[in-house]
């Protein structure tokens, strides 16, 4: 079961819980890891360790729809893979003036990454997501995302939603920053999912459903299967020269890509799941333009 961050009762310090079914077991229990950069200094088995060694402490358990469950992130940066399925690929070329760039790197050896957003860019689970107001096309994207400790080894997964100006990247691949990263431009949650509960992360089901106005406006599905590059590619160039004390969580890309003529609006509900991790869902405002 996964690692949630959360706040409880009247103290307003977030805490670090192991969630078992209804509850949610505090890793303070058990003098474990507070924030997620204590436990992104963890290995995989040591996250293992602490998060049963927490179960053993069954009096310290809180109900889990007692907790306010926030953001898996605090200081850590999002990083972004790219053109990682062949839907991808195929809908940036049709969306670009310059086609050939996506092509190139969908078959290069070294992979498409950029920085997507910094943890204050990021919202949870419930929280809401922005499309920006001088942008006409705006799409999520719905990832699985790996949490990476400051060593580079997976030790979560979690859900991701990457949403993206198509409108602006479309004038020209250099826009990507503009269509990338700004206020509420990620989604991430709702917890991470321990690297032990997830038995093949390259095979892991995700779906995508939008609700506009109380009914299912558009719907898909994906599956990690289809990602071009493996996981460990994608972590090694990350870490290239780069270092990430605080550790890091890095978006896998995306599968799904709505058709041409549809754009995320205000009030649309975003919800995407994935398999063995749960479902993000992000209520979507529109920023105002110039603001």
């Amino acid at each position: 079961m996964p690692i949630a961050r959360y706040t409880y009762g009247n103290d307003p310090a977030a805490q670090l819980g192991y969630v078992d079914g209804d509850a949610i077991f505090p890793l303070a229990a058990v003098d474990g890891p507070a924030t997620v950069e204590a436990a992104l200094q963890l290995s995989a088995a040591e996250l293992v360790t602490v998060a049963r060694a927490a179960m053993d402490k069954p009096s310290a358990a809180i109900a889990l729809d007692a907790v306010e469950l926030l953001p898996p992130i605090d200081t850590q940066e999002v990083w972004a893979s790219g053109v990682t399925y062949s839907r991808s690929r195929d809908a940036r070329m049709e969306e670009s003036t310059q086609k050939d760039v996506y092509d190139l790197v969908y078959e290069a050896a070294r992979p498409e990454l950029f920085l997507k957003a910094t943890a204050s860019r990021v919202s949870g689970s419930g929280g809401t997501v922005a499309i920006r107001g001088d942008s006409t096309w705006d799409v999520p994207e719905p990832e699985l995302v790996l949490v990476l400790n400051v060593r580079g080894e997976i030790v979560g997964y979690t859900a991701g939603n990457d949403v993206s100006s198509r409108s602006i990247e479309g004038e020209n691949p250099l826009y990507l920053p503009q269509a990338k990263v700004y206020s509420g431009c990620a989604g991430l949650g709702p917890w991470i999912a321990l690297t032990s509960e997830i038995a093949d992360p390259n095979d892991l089901a995700i779906r995508l459903i939008i609700d506009r106005n109380g009914t299912v406006h558009f719907e898909d599905a994906t599956s990690t299967s289809q990602i071009h590059r493996t996981f460990d590619d994608l972590t090694n160039y990350l870490f290239r020269h780069n270092a990430f004390p605080q550790g890091v969580f890095l978006m896998t890309g995306t599968g799904i890509i709505p058709p041409d003529d549809f754009t995320l609006e205000d009030g649309d509900e975003v919800r995407i799941t994935i398999d063995g991790i749960g479902t993000l869902h992000n209520p979507v405002v529109r920023l105002a333009d110039g603001a």
